[in-house]
């Protein structure tokens, strides 16, 4: 039998779709031993008057998220409505394992996806891409996979 993409594409983490206030919101950690790549997938539909998205790759030593810091060179350029009209865009960062701080133990990614100023529709995914022991584990909130 053939694998599927579902099997080698992972849906790992996620920010859900909605009209998010000011503030932060991450996905949970996921550890980089299951994966040998990540794909975060930063959704901005309508920005609010003003509004800003920014959005990065942070990087834990496990994954109650010790030690969190930046994945150095993995944050998007600032989404804005105010000038440039970044509504309805999307933005992508891919991340390898070996991009993290291996020397300091640090084993763990989560995205981290910041709204400012005006309440804005957004979502993120983050995707575990070929995983080392497949089939690789989905995130728990999706409920169903079709074969």
């Amino acid at each position: 039998m053939t694998s599927l993409m579902s099997e080698k594409v992972q849906l790992v983490g996620i920010i859900d779709p909605d009209a998010n206030t000011a503030g932060t919101l991450t996905t949970g950690w996921v550890s980089m031993a299951a994966f040998e790549e990540l794909l975060a997938i930063v959704l901005a539909g309508d920005l609010g008057v003003n509004a800003t998205i920014d959005a990065k790759l942070q990087q834990a030593q496990d994954s109650s998220g010790t030690g969190a810091k930046d994945v150095t060179g993995k944050a998007i350029t600032q989404m804005t409505q105010a000038g440039t009209d970044k509504s309805n865009k999307q933005a992508q960062i891919n991340v390898r394992a070996e991009e993290l701080d291996r020397t300091n133990s640090f084993t763990h990614v989560r995205l981290s996806m910041t709204t400012a100023v005006a309440t804005s529709d957004s979502g993120a995914v983050l995707l575990g891409m070929c995983p080392r022991y497949a089939p690789g584990t989905p995130a728990t909130s999706v409920i169903e996979t079709i074969k």
